[in-house]
């Protein structure tokens, strides 16, 4: 796993003091970092606010998006996120909260002069986050996301003593980016490889849900308040305890055990810092007659952290409390107050379940009294918690057959829904005797799987012996403790003032390495091959799962000479006097979390465990020989390691197998000539990373894009622009003063392996998996050997076994070849899946845990690979495999070419009228002409009519066919007479509808035709995107199955195969299409048009290959929609709309006709009414004129004269119109004086 270094040199001394040896075993090491300076990373939270201010330290529990970089965003116009694009998409550019603010240590101590010279000498942090996927994968996708960014350099704000310097203090800043579903992130910093060394480290960046904001901005522990001393009385001379949480899903760590306080320590970093809580909690003590008294304290004893909620047991009450985390849940959830649980049990110990399963966590309640030999099984799922009591109905005693008993310790192994119970039963005055009982949640069975021997075996100097029940024994009593079981190499461990170990929980092997004199108290296992052992006298053990050599650590020789080095560098994670508070396993090491006094001071450190060196320290202060040549003596150390060097090679590209998928993000380029970014500049980078990554979650869309690649459409507008993007920054025109490469935001799908055996491997349906050992044997390791038959053949004492935890699922392949000529064996490994053992699951889900181990013979705890920081253990490998469907694996559906195919084999594609370029049409039914459906009023034309194309459009719009136009019923045939009509059905050519779909790898980018078989199955439906309803499983059938009698079916197809029970087709990428039904009693007959268009209808399409593709494990499930249009009306429908559409048009001619013959009359009518109407206001004009009273002969005579010429002009104009008459008759009628009171009769003019 790591290429070994050089061989252990002789060293000549004169005389060898053990004290001396210590030092020269360590001179190699010293000399090698002198050359070195010790420096690594340090990384800080902080939020936008304090970025460049020094000594802030915020926590990590805001998870919400912040709109703190739309406004800079509306300034970079004419970029490549131009706000005024009109085709950019709609979603906003987002914050987060939080920043990464990175430095390095030299020494222990924070120097700004060094870090100004390794950002003058080129160095550039790296930032590597990796979100952990979550628990509950029914509500969130399964996925291991990574994301790989590069550290903006950032001045801090100037003091007043900085003056001359343009640069006094400077640190890195990348944004902390939150996905949804994930509270645990993984944050490695590595350097570019320029400027100052720096070994590559990691930190655990969790979210606290168990923190919020108090009414005067400060910052609280919602479970409890917290404390900032720590007491030497809470710590020395205290006994360690052990630290349960869900494996690589808890984002905080609880750890109880400080005497009589309420008092927890509490961590969201893995101890690299702690908090110190008391909890508000009631600490009052529930007796009663069926609970056994055994005092009363206020000591939090058994504490776990799930993924969400906290456990914690005072005395016999357990109490829960769930945190705030709205990336994980739908709304808030998070408790107010501690809660208890199991209120009338008396609890005597929790239990933990390290892993998840089936989208929910487990914790385990053991009592005692009334219900003792029954088990609380705790189910927590999205933060809410459910107990129930097992066995469901009699309890172990009595399904066991004894009287009294009690459960021990309980393990639950969730592949295969079981809990194993560590029993303990007693007869009367007997021993005591111990049984591992196997029972069933899913059958309510229990049986008997194991007895445990009453007295410890007799080893008689062996490392180990099979129990067989013939084997003598000791008169040392078997008492168990508690029981351990790894899922994925399946090695069951009962552990007590012995070590039992087993692989099939029926044969059991016990390891004599370890004395019977010692209890162990608890064990920490890594899950990766590595188990810790803790006895109650604080003795440290260790052991290498699947071997069979238990080693000791503390006390050790090897603890000595590591202690006497530690204290002379004077090492700050050592003390003379300390005390171990708990033991741990984080990223397959080990550490320790030890309370330190020094002069009167304590605190809390976190500390690797050194095994490697304490082994090698151990191996060689035990085996060195010491030879008188001359007048000098000779140190020689003998080496045990088979091997000198072990190198792998020919590795795959990893991403296949580990499924992790990573993106790229660097900072923009900032238009300044210093190089140091602003705070806008961070905040565009920031919202670059949140669009980048909000692009990722909203990729797993149904319809594939053209590119499979998640920022197609970020740039897919803009990439032609390229080139004048950087014209702009080039001649320092950016706007915002900010240049924004494209190309440095992107997915990776070409990561190259690390010359290391993957973090897991997944393996569906068939996969293989190879890769090469090489290893350099020691001295001269080969022979020939002469063979019957056969020439010489060289035989190595180099030898590697595989071993596998579930051989009947996967195979192992070891092909070995001799290198002589370089005293090497090569070794040439092959796992592979023998697809037995699972059947098809979604993506992600319910994978089966396995594991292959790789040992070199003879090198478990004996082999050691140097380098200038610390040694690593060698010849052992273990690779967890995951059987089934793979994360990141998907079915789309190819809508590119299903319309490019259907085009082509229906001649012709009609598109709706509002085109929808996210979800395209298809047509229902074509008719004779490429019109309308059969469903449409359409005009027959003659045979040289039907044959032109259609009318042209536009470019980028389908071509205007009458098909758009609704009309009734069938076909209104003209035969060449205008008044000759007649009714007939048009002959239909069917639309065939070509489906085809797509295999997307999300992490390889690959994406390929599905070729699989599949169940096509309509599931929804409805008129429109609102009205779209599921439909129950009746109606599936009745509207899919080819089986239906009751004239239902949607769609049909000419493909023959069916499942088995003929209720479905199964359908190919080969099958001739489907062609759309809609029969009488479907829900897609008989719709009403909206408008003046045919009808449309939302199918909501489910495809499977469950149970009908056998070529992988995948459960492919793709639900989609399909827009149909031009959807038949029923006989009925189009009949009414026929003849309501028939009744108007004959009303609008027989009133065409009526208002044709009646025109000329009612003109006629109109002309004599206006002349009467003239003639009663002349008539009035007369009366008004013979009206005037008071007036003088002269002036009777002028009205005569006037009148009497007005008289002559008419008959000599005798052809002017009587309007013009008329016309002179009112203008002299105006200028009379007005009638008199008397009315005399009109004077009588010409007729």
């Amino acid at each position: 796993m790591f290429p070994a270094g050089l061989a252990w040199p002789k060293v000549r001394v004169l005389q060898v003091l053990w004290a001396l040896l210590a030092v020269l075993l360590a001179s190699r090491r010293l000399w090698a970092l002198k050359d070195f300076q010790e420096c690594t990373w340090h990384v800080v939270l902080n939020e936008f606010h304090v970025v460049g201010e020094d000594g802030v330290e915020d926590r990590f529990f805001e998870q919400e998006p912040m709109d703190t970089v739309g406004k800079v965003f509306q300034t970079l116009v004419d970029s490549p996120v131009d706000p005024n694009e009109p085709n950019l998409s709609l979603q906003e550019y987002l914050g987060f909260p939080y920043y990464l603010k990175i430095n390095y240590l030299c020494d222990q101590k924070l120097s700004q002069d060094l870090v100004r010279m390794g950002h003058l000498t080129g160095l550039k942090p790296l930032v590597l986050v990796t979100f952990q996927s979550p628990v509950n994968f029914y509500r969130w996708k399964i996925e291991q996301l990574q994301i790989q960014m590069e550290a903006a350099p950032f001045r801090s704000k100037v003091s007043e003593e900085c003056i001359a310097e343009e640069v006094c203090s400077m640190s890195w800043y990348t944004p902390m980016p939150i996905k949804n579903g994930s509270v645990v992130m993984h944050v490695d910093i590595s350097s570019n490889g320029l400027g100052t060394f720096i070994q590559d480290k990691g930190f655990h960046v969790n979210i606290n849900g168990f923190l919020k904001r108090d009414h005067d901005d400060s910052i609280v522990y919602t479970v409890g308040e917290e404390l900032y001393n720590l007491s030497p009385e809470h710590f020395v001379g205290i006994s360690s305890r052990p630290l349960w949480y869900t494996v690589d899903q808890a984002p905080v760590l609880i750890l109880g055990g400080i005497p009589n306080e309420k008092y927890v320590l509490m961590t969201d970093t893995s101890f690299k810092d702690h908090s110190l809580v008391e909890l508000s909690i009631d600490s009052c003590w529930v007796g009663s007659v069926y609970c056994p008294h055994s005092g009363f304290t206020a000591t939090i004893y058994d504490t776990i952290a799930t993924e969400s909620t906290l456990f914690i047991r005072q005395n016999q009450l357990v109490y829960y409390f769930t945190g705030t985390y709205t990336t994980l849940h739908e709304s808030n959830r998070g408790s107010d107050s501690w809660v208890r649980v199991l209120a009338s049990e008396c609890i005597k110990k929790l239990c933990p379940a390290h892993f998840h399963a089936n989208g929910s966590e487990y914790v385990m309640a053991l009592t005692v009294g009334k219900n003792e030999g029954f088990i609380h099984f705790g189910t927590i799922t999205d933060g809410q918690v459910s107990f129930e009591m097992l066995p469901k109905q009699w309890s172990v005693c009595q399904q066991i057959a004894v009287y009294t008993c009690n459960i021990i310790w309980s393990e639950y192994i969730a592949g295969e829904h079981t809990l194993l119970l560590l029993v303990e039963t007693g007869y009367g005055g007997s021993s005591k005797l111990y049984q591992v009982v196997n029972y069933n949640r899913v059958t309510d069975e229990m049986d008997v799987v194991y007895k445990v021997p009453e007295f410890v075996p007799e080893a008689r100097g062996l490392e180990f012996l099979m129990i067989l029940g013939t084997e003598t024994y000791t008169n040392t009593p078997m008492v168990p403790k508690g029981i351990s079981f790894n899922p994925y190499n399946n090695l069951i461990f009962i552990w007590g003032n012995f070590l039992l170990q087993s692989s099939d929980k029926e044969n059991f092997i016990y390891l004599a390495d370890f004395p019977k004199e010692q209890t162990i108290k608890y064990i920490a296992r890594s899950f990766l091959g590595n188990m810790a052992i803790v006895t109650e006298t604080e003795e440290i053990w260790y052991l290498v799962e699947g071997t069979y050599r238990v080693y000791q650590l503390f006390p050790s020789r090897g603890w000595d000479v590591h202690m006497s080095l530690q204290l002379m560098q004077q090492s700050s994670l050592y003390a003379s006097n300390e005390t171990m508070v708990t033991l741990f396993y984080e990223d397959n090491k080990l550490y320790q979390l030890v309370y330190l006094m020094y002069k009167h001071e304590g605190r809390l450190v976190k500390r690797p465990m050194p095994v490697e060196k304490l082994l090698m320290y151990q191996q060689y202060t035990n085996h060195y020989d010491l030879e008188r040549k001359g007048n000098y003596s000779t140190l020689s150390f003998t080496n045990f390691c088979p091997f000198s060097v072990m190198r792998l090679r020919n590795l795959p590209r990893p991403q296949r197998y580990t499924r992790q998928e990573r993106y790229r993000a660097r900072p923009p380029s900032i238009l300044e000539r210093s190089g140091f970014h602003t705070k806008n500049s961070l905040a565009i980078y920031q919202g670059l990373v949140y669009y980048l990554l909000w692009l990722h979650s909203k990729y797993d869309k149904p319809y594939a894009d053209p590119v499979h690649d998640p920022t197609w459409r970020w740039w897919r507008n803009n990439k032609q622009d390229k080139d004048y993007f950087f014209f702009l920054a080039s001649n320092w025109r950016s706007a915002g003063g900010v240049y924004i490469d494209m190309d440095s935001y992107e997915k990776i799908y070409n990561l190259e392996p690390e010359y290391e055996l993957p973090e897991r491997i997944f393996l569906d349906k068939g996969t293989e998996y190879s890769f090469t050992i090489f290893l350099s044997a020691q001295g001269r390791s080969f022979r020939a050997q002469a063979e019957l038959g056969s020439a010489f053949q060289l035989q190595t004492q180099v030898d590697v076994g595989v071993v596998l935890a579930n051989p009947g699922c996967i195979e192992a392949l070891v092909k070995q070849e001799v290198l002589i000529n370089r005293n090497s064996v090569l070794f040439l490994i092959t796992l592979k899946d023998k697809k037995l053992c699972y059947d098809q699951g979604i993506s992600g889900h319910h994978l089966m845990k396995t594991s292959m181990m790789v040992n070199v013979v003879g090198s478990s705890g004996l082999c050691f690979q140097e380098t200038h920081l610390e040694p690593h253990m060698q010849g052992n490998l273990m690779v967890p495999v995951l059987i089934g469907c793979p994360p990141g694996k998907r079915l789309a559906f190819d809508i590119t070419y299903t319309l490019e195919y259907s085009r082509r084999q229906n001649k012709h594609y009609f598109d709706c009228v509002h085109v929808d370029p996210e979800m395209p049409c298809f047509l229902f039914r074509d008719s004779v002409c490429p019109f309308p459906s059969p469903a449409q009023f359409t005009a027959l034309l003659p045979p040289p009519l039907c044959a032109l194309p259609p009318l042209s459009s536009p470019a980028g719009h389908p071509p205007f066919v009458l098909r758009h136009l609704t009309f009734p019923l069938s076909v209104l045939s003209f035969s060449g007479q205008a008044n000759f009509f007649s009714w007939s059905q048009p002959p239909s050519n069917p639309i065939v509808f070509y489906p085809f779909f797509l295999i997307q790898d999300l992490v390889t980018g690959d994406s390929g035709s599905f070729q699989g078989s599949y169940v096509l199955l309509v599931v929804g439906g409805g008129p429109t995107l609102e009205s779209i309803r599921d439909y129950s499983n009746d109606e599936i059938y009745r509207f899919n199955s080819p089986q239906d009698k009751t004239n239902s079916l949607i769609w049909t197809t000419r493909t023959t195969r069916t499942t088995k029970d003929s209720a479905y087709h199964i359908m190919s990428y080969e099958s001739p299409g489907i062609e759309w039904l809609c029969l009488e009693n479907s829900p897609c007959y008989d719709n009403v048009p909206r408008g003046i268009f045919s009808p449309e209808f939302f199918f909501k399409v489910l495809v499977s290959n469950r149970g009908v593709d056998t070529s992988t494990y995948c459960n492919y499930q793709l639900t989609f929609l399909v827009h149909i249009h031009g959807l038949p009306l029923s006989s009925k429908r189009a009949l009414f709309i026929f003849m309501v559409s028939t009744s108007v048009f004959v009303g609008l001619v027989i009133f065409y006709i009526i208002f044709c013959l009646l025109w000329p009359l009612m003109v006629k009518g109109c002309t004599m009414l206006r002349w009467k109407i003239n003639d009663i206001i002349a008539s009035d004009s007369y009366y008004y004129c013979a009206s005037i009273s008071g007036i003088s002969s002269m002036s009777s005579l002028r009205h005569s004269r006037q009148g009497s010429i007005v008289s002559s002009r008419v008959e000599e104009d005798g052809a002017e119109p009587r309007e013009a008459m008329e016309g002179q008759l009112m203008t002299l009628a105006s200028h009379l004086p007005p009638p008199p009171a008397t009315i005399t009769p009109p004077l009588q003019g010409p007729s």
